[in-house]
């Protein structure tokens, strides 16, 4: 059964049974699970909404899904951000200020490293990468358009690529 992508919305082969698309070693698959999301818009806040997007489109496919901060500040603005960025949207979530903390919610704000058993889709506005990217079923990472974030995202995306991944990224700078 192919796995969705809740960053963009595709469906994927399932890196557990090594998928047609996988080829034999299931590497192609692998990679599938990483994405880079570069924004147009060089504003924080725009970052901040497309992670609150993409927090809802995983967690309504049954993710739990975290996002990782480096500020109680940055926390505290993405938890008012999903609680109001959609009428519709109720998505059940809490600030986890430090790895002591278990979050019961679905969706957690993390302000320590996140674990990979406790994760299905890992999202990082950090400015350090997990130690245990590799771990995780899927990690997004998103950049707006800010030479310092792009600078960021560049050395997280050398970091995965030290590590065996190729990260699918999505450039949003390209669009006409």
């Amino acid at each position: 059964m192919p796995e969705n992508n809740p960053a963009t919305g595709q469906g994927q082969g399932n890196p557990e049974t090594g998928s047609p698309a996988a080829g034999p070693s299931g590497q192609e698959d692998r990679n599938q699970r990483y994405w880079f999301h570069i924004l147009a818009q060089s504003t924080p806040a725009a970052r901040n909404l497309h992670a609150a997007r993409l927090v809802d489109k995983a967690w309504q496919q049954g993710d739990r899904v975290c996002i990782v901060c480096d500020t109680m500040q940055h926390a505290e603005e993405l938890d008012d951000l999903i609680w109001n960025f959609s009428p519709d949207a109720f998505i059940p979530h809490s600030i986890v200020p430090d790895s002591a903390t278990t979050c019961s919610d679905p969706v957690g704000i993390l302000l320590c490293p996140p674990a990979p058993e406790d994760w299905d889709t890992v999202i990082v506005l950090s400015a350090t990468l997990p130690a245990d990217s590799d771990r995780f079923k899927r990690l997004a990472l998103i950049a707006h358009n800010d030479p310092n974030v792009l600078n960021q995202a560049r050395s997280h995306f050398k970091q995965l690529r030290a590590m065996g991944i190729e990260s699918r990224v999505h450039d949003q700078r390209k669009r006409g």
